[in-house]
């Protein structure tokens, strides 16, 4: 049986001791001696690439955003669903990370960071969104664990009212977020909609085919039209709908 093997390590902005470790022909990640993503468990990361970028599939030229490079699985199915004249911004926020995608996770999806479709920035994702407006199509949010931070405390930035208000802001009129995440959160669905979007939740599995879904992901539009199918509809307690609809 082969062991595996620490092949790299870093830390995060937190302090946390990050490490990249490869067992045979799988990868994992990591962090503080708890498991953050790994090889054989990236269905869900794929899904929120489908369930995002499902109104995309007739654009030859659409614009995604996609927050999190984590090992690649979800910017290889946006890139195998969009056109050839579609541009993918991949915002990460750790240097490491983009570097052992180069040097040791590309080969395991066909090293998506080589397309030229693909403008990578390293950096703070909430600034990068901030900075857009009316830019993207679609944005793909896998930051940390989702709402619940696990190697940044600071990603409370972007699961908060203002950074999902950015969010809004730097979509279009018919765009879709879509956020993953491991654990429900009521908070944060009330903040998509404390935002003025329609939402969906979705939850989907890790393995593809295997075991009951664990993971899940969240739509979000302005426009109703634009989620996909199924799902759950989460609303707005009662006394707050009727706040909005006074408004």
């Amino acid at each position: 049986m082969k062991p595996r093997v620490k092949i790299a390590e870093a830390r995060t902005p937190d302090g946390g001791e990050m490490v990249l470790y490869q067992h045979d022909r799988d990868f994992s990640i990591v962090v503080n001696g708890e498991d953050l993503m790994h090889s054989r468990r990236h269905e869900s990361e794929m899904e929120l690439a489908r369930l995002g970028c499902a109104h995309l599939t007739d654009r030859k030229d659409a614009s995604v955003l996609i927050g999190g490079l984590g090992m690649g699985y979800t910017l290889r199915q946006a890139l195998d669903m969009l056109g050839s004249r579609s541009t993918v911004v991949v915002g990460e926020l750790l240097p490491d990370v983009v570097e052992w995608n180069r040097a040791f996770l590309g080969e395991l999806n066909g090293h998506p960071l080589l397309d030229p479709r693909v403008d990578l920035k390293t950096g703070d994702i909430v600034e990068l969104i901030s900075a857009c407006r009316n830019r993207f199509d679609t944005i793909l949010l896998d930051i940390d664990n989702g709402p619940d931070a696990m190697t940044d405390s600071g990603n409370y930035r972007l699961y908060g009212f203002e950074g999902i208000w950015a969010c809004r802001r730097a979509l279009r009129g018919q765009g879709c977020l879509a956020v993953w995440s491991a654990q429900p959160s009521k908070q944060f669905e009330q903040i998509l909609m404390n935002c003025g979007f329609h939402v969906r939740r979705f939850r989907v599995s890790a393995h593809k085919g295997k075991n009951p879904p664990s993971h899940f992901v969240w739509l979000a539009s302005e426009n109703r039209a634009v989620l996909p199918p199924g799902g759950g509809e989460p609303r707005l307690p009662s006394r707050k709908r009727a706040k909005k609809k006074n408004r």
